[in-house]
């Protein structure tokens, strides 16, 4: 076929794009790959189980389908005797889970499960978890637990819950995690039944049993079987998840954009070095559709090798991703890899479709060649700017400009989207606009240098008044590697300097008492801080309408409630709602609202005052004993101890900290992860533009050789020319580099108006200087390295 055999003969001049395609596709695969690894997998604890039955679902205040409204008591009697009665089904467990850490020399034992390992006796039958020793607890003070926690049984061991520390006996242990406690016990501790597990005899067909436990149940919740028993996830492997889609989506995102951005400015760059080419099969009858038409294919074929090449690496590369991603916590533990068709697929589609819209429009401009270019044997000057072009470049900045505005009036979240999706705008138009002023700068830059007198200077100026386009082909690389390293660390620098300045300022004055090694406060914590703000978070439902008269759980709005003991709000009967939270609801001052609780009570509440919307006081107040009433297993935030009162870290798993202490490691959770993402994305960028740099510069030096015969001719040595190379190649690093922060200063600028806004502190922009430095040299040292080696050794062949 013509096309295959256009890529072999031309395979040097198409390797830029191929290995820009393979990059990216190696890095959608591996991001893809792993977003499809991180899907949510059957708890280990449930793998004994035929299927589960779960109460209703509610939704979210936007409408999204959320939590599961958990059954009372009373509720779960008919789930949970119903399935027991049908055939093939041994037992039906109904499945509680809540606080419970053990407290060992003093300390709690380290346990990101600690949340939720609490459960009554029946829930070992669920994995199945067999008995290492020991027996069943019968009493209120017994306790089974794991036996790897190294407890014998007919030991004493205190186990911290939500009401404090309480002693029990160990009367046995299991070959699995979690603390198990005689079942009248654990409805003490969780009321709300959130799952009834169902364990079929051995040989019973499950899909009959599924069946007959949903003509049971029927409209008071859904029985799930299979993988469909994924569903229930402990809180911190969910926490584990959404980190890392984020931060798998922000890579991915990033990806993709700088694939489309670098293969789009490598094919206009090689196209262009084609002119005379493709004048010649114009000359020879070739029609502007067919020229199209050969450039598209050709990308087609090198999109595909590279999509296949980068597909397979991806994969290879992505053990090593999960492990980085596992060190910062952000994916869910013992994950294990995955690789099904969909991933690769998709990134071969991308990474063909990217080179075709490129090759597009590229081809457009060289259908447009006319066969006399075929005569003409130097390369044709293209300092003109088309219409598209300009009309592209400055609509590309009108709209990086607005979003750049838009960063400093947006919310946390919003902010730093608007400012990044504000640096992607800017970059695109400075790239469509560099050739508008490529000559001027060229001008400006070497005008010191020509007094000399050398040829150098003169010889780089003309050079890029002459070829503004293959000037701005060069310089794009380099704004996107310099502007994304600006955009990402500076981001990282000013929330860094604005986040702890501003909370210290709210803070000052008062003593926080936090959780240390625990998920959250205890009633016993609380007791020892009387005085101070301590919120008791829970999730409850509000019915409302035809719901609330029929005493019904459909429609149900779930929403984060906190029971406050500020004599403001800790007011008996009564609810205090924040403004957007009162609108979505529908409510308003004096109404009455019906409260579903996590033990399935259902409390009316009047709405007692309707405020701003503010975090700190939350959108859905209560009073305190309101919460521990209906969610025994709730613990306490964090304990704010204003100035004056005297706060303890008496019990275990509590600190203090004052103002700053405690800004500054708030901060510093989040912190660790966002300067991790922000390193490896600088890293991603900046590398994937570092090889899209090298391509191009050695694509230009090559494209140059007939210069060099010239300047040869004339005198030009093979010591000289390289040089010229190596200075012109600086120039275009230095512009490009200029315009990669000119286009961030707008977006970090609104950012840090925006968070000097929210933080209340007169914020100012951050730059972090080594990250900008080191991106800058990268470019520096790769492309004045490209350069001057083919120029170097297109010369010596020539003298050769």
């Amino acid at each position: 076929m013509p096309i295959l055999a256009n890529v072999r003969e031309r395979w040097s001049g198409f390797l830029g794009t191929f290995l820009a395609v393979l990059v990216g596709a190696a890095l959608i695969t591996t991001t893809l790959v792993l977003y499809d690894s991180a899907r949510p997998e059957v708890r280990p604890r449930y793998a004994g189980t035929a299927a589960l039955a779960l109460p209703r679902q509610a939704v979210d205040t936007d409408g999204s389908p959320k939590d599961r409204m958990p059954w009372s008591e009373a509720e779960a009697q008919p789930p949970a005797a119903g399935p027991a009665e049908i055939p093939g089904v041994a037992h039906a467990i109904v499945d509680r889970s809540f606080y419970a850490q053990a407290i060992k020399d003093g300390e709690p034992v380290t346990d990101e499960a600690a949340l939720e390992a609490g459960h009554g006796w029946g829930s070992v039958r669920m994995a199945p978890y067999r008995p290492a020793s020991g027996r069943a607890p019968d009493t209120a003070n017994e306790v089974v637990v794991d036996r790897a926690l190294g407890v014998p049984a007919g030991s004493d061991l205190t186990v911290n819950l939500s009401e404090g520390r309480k002693r029990f006996t160990v009367v046995g242990t299991v070959d699995g995690p979690g603390y198990y406690f005689s079942e009248t016990f654990a409805a003490r501790q969780q009321p709300g039944v959130q799952a009834i597990a169902l364990v079929a005899e051995e040989g019973a067909d499950t899909g009959e049993i599924v069946t007959a436990a949903k003509k049971v149940l029927g409209d008071e919740g859904d029985v799930l079987s299979g993988d469909g028993r994924a569903e229930p996830q402990p809180e911190y492997v969910q926490h584990r998840r959404f980190l890392g889609t984020q931060l798998i989506g922000a890579m991915a995102g990033l990806g993709l954009f700088t694939t489309v951005f670098v293969v789009a400015s490598t094919l206009v760059l090689t196209t262009g070095t084609r002119r005379r080419e493709i004048g010649l099969l114009r000359t020879l009858g070739a029609t502007p559709h067919q020229v199209k038409r050969m450039i598209i294919g050709e990308a087609a074929v090198v999109g595909l090798l590279g999509s296949t090449a980068g597909c397979a690496a991806g994969v290879a590369a992505t053990p090593l991703l999960r492990s980085v991603l596992d060190g910062l916590d952000v994916i869910p533990p013992d994950m294990d890899v995955t690789v099904r068709a969909w991933p690769l697929l998709t990134a071969s589609l991308i990474g063909v479709g990217v080179s075709v819209i490129g090759a597009w429009a590229a081809g457009r401009k060289a259908a447009r060649v006319a066969p006399v270019e075929a005569l003409v044997a130097g390369r044709p000057a293209g300092q003109g700017m088309g219409y598209g072009r300009w009309v592209a470049g400055l609509g590309g900045l009108a709209v990086g400009v607005l979003l750049a505005v838009g960063a400093a009036a947006s919310t946390a979240d919003g902010r730093v989207n608007m400012a990044i999706f504000a640096t992607m705008a800017l970059i695109v138009a400075a790239a469509l606009l560099t050739p508008a002023f490529i000559g001027p700068v060229g001008r400006l830059l070497t005008a010191p240098f020509r007094r000399g007198g050398g040829a150098g200077p003169v010889l780089v100026r003309a050079e890029l008044v002459a070829n503004p386009r293959r000037a701005a082909s060069l310089v794009a690389p380099v704004i996107a590697a310099v502007g994304f390293a600006v955009l990402l660390s500076g981001m990282v620098e000013t929330m860094r300097a604005a986040y702890p300045a501003g909370e210290a300022l709210k803070l000052a004055g008062q003593t926080i008492v936090t959780p240390h090694g625990t998920p959250g406060n205890t009633e016993e914590v609380v007791a020892a801080n009387p005085v101070g703000k301590a919120a008791l978070p829970t999730r409850a439902f509000v019915l409302k309408g035809a719901s609330e008269r029929a005493g019904s759980t459909a429609g149900a709005t779930v929403l984060d409630v906190l029971g406050s003991r500020d004599p403001r709000w800790n007011k008996p009967g009564e609810a205090v709602l924040g403004e957007r939270t009162a609108g979505k609801l529908g409510l308003e001052n004096g109404q009455k609202v019906s409260v579903r609780f996590a033990d399935g009570a259902v409390v009316t509440l009047r709405v007692g005052a309707v405020l701003a919307d503010d975090p700190a006081r939350g959108d859905f107040v209560v009073a305190r004993g309101l919460v521990r009433t209906h969610d025994p297993a709730a613990l306490t935030d964090d304990i704010f101890v204003p100035h004056g009162a005297k706060a303890t870290d008496s019990v275990p798993g509590t600190a203090l900290h004052d103002a700053a202490e405690y800004a500054l490691a708030d901060y510093d959770t989040d912190a660790r992860l966002t300067d991790s993402l922000a390193s490896m994305l600088i890293v991603l960028a900046v590398g994937y533009s570092v090889i899209a740099v090298a391509n191009s510069m050695a694509i230009a030096a090559h494209d140059r050789r007939r210069d060099y015969e010239v300047l040869k001719s004339v005198g030009g040595t093979a010591r000289r020319l390289p040089l010229i190379s190596a200075g012109e190649t600086a120039l275009l690093v230095a512009v490009g580099a200029a315009l990669g922060v000119l286009v961030t200063l707008a977006p970090l600028t609104g950012m840090a108006a925006g968070l000097s806004e929210a933080t209340s502190s007169d914020m100012s922009l951050h730059l972090n200087t080594g990250a900008i430095a080191t991106a800058v040299a990268a470019t520096l040292l790769t492309a004045v390295a490209a350069g001057v080696a083919v120029t170097a050794k297109t010369v010596r062949r020539k003298a050769a």
